[in-house]
C-alpha cells in the first residue's frame, strides 16, 4: 500500500486471525500543539484492518472500506503506536473488523471499527 509506506506505517504480523502494525511519532504527523494528528492515526488503523480484511478473502477477491469509525481516548505525542487488528465478522458480501491502537505504555490511544467490501473478481470478458 503506497499511501501506508509513505505515511511511515509498519506491518509487523499479517495473519487472517490478526494483524498487527506500528507508526512511530514525528513532527510531520502532528497537530500544531505536537499530538500525533488523528487523521494518521485512523490512516494506520486502516491500513492494519485493510489488511486483516485481505487476509480473509475467498481466493481472487478484492476488498474496500465502505466504513470505519474510530474513537480517540488519548493523545500520543512520543514514540509510537502499535495497531492490532481482528475481524469481528467474516461474511460473503462484508467482512467487519476493529483494530485496537496502544501507545508504548500499552494504553489503548483508539479503537476503529470498520467494514471491508467484498469485491468478487469479475469475469474475463468472453471471446
Amino acid at each position: 500500500m503506497p499511501y501506508a509506506v509513505a505515511l511511515g506505517v509498519e506491518l509487523t504480523e499479517a495473519r487472517p486471525q490478526v494483524a498487527r502494525g506500528r507508526l512511530e511519532w514525528s513532527a510531520e504527523r502532528c497537530t500544531a500543539g505536537g499530538v500525533l494528528h488523528g487523521g494518521a492515526l485512523m490512516a494506520l488503523a486502516d491500513s492494519v484492518g485493510a489488511v486483516c480484511a485481505y487476509l480473509n478473502l475467498p481466493a481472487g477477491a478484492g476488498t474496500a472500506t465502505v466504513e470505519s469509525k474510530t474513537n480517540f481516548f488519548r493523545a500520543v505525542r512520543q514514540g509510537g503506536v502499535r495497531a492490532v487488528a481482528k475481524p469481528l465478522h467474516v461474511g460473503g458480501t462484508f467482512i467487519v473488523v476493529q483494530t485496537d491502537l496502544y501507545d508504548d505504555r500499552d494504553r489503548r490511544v483508539g479503537q476503529t471499527t470498520q467494514s471491508q467490501a467484498v469485491i468478487a473478481p469479475r469475469p474475463a470478458p468472453a471471446g
